[in-house]
């Protein structure tokens, strides 16, 4: 799960592109709305948002991201909190059918 912040005059949209490639030099495709959660930042709104994978190497930007790695559905590491919407998106991905 990624984070960050919609910049001034972006779309939610061109932000999940942008932090993505920033954050972990992949691209996405295909961005699909999942939800929203209060955030514990003054007037903040976390949403949540999947994608597929389009294009790119696992490339954690040093200054924001302390570990980034693909994770298969047998092999999860520890899973955030029930009531996150982090929890909530893997959990939904867990569910599918098809993968």
């Amino acid at each position: 799960m990624l984070a960050g912040f919609v910049e001034a005059g972006e779309s939610v949209e061109a932000c999940v592109h942008r932090e993505v490639k920033e954050e972990v030099g992949i691209t996405v495709q295909n961005l699909r709305w999942f939800g929203s959660q209060s955030w514990p930042f003054p007037h903040s709104l976390m949403l949540g948002f999947l994608a597929d994978y389009a294009g790119g190497s696992l490339d954690p930007q040093k200054e924001e991201i302390e570990d980034a790695q693909w994770f298969r559905r047998d092999n999860l590491p520890a899973l955030p909190q029930p009531w996150t919407i982090a929890r909530r998106m893997i959990q939904a991905w867990l569910t599918q059918e098809s993968h």
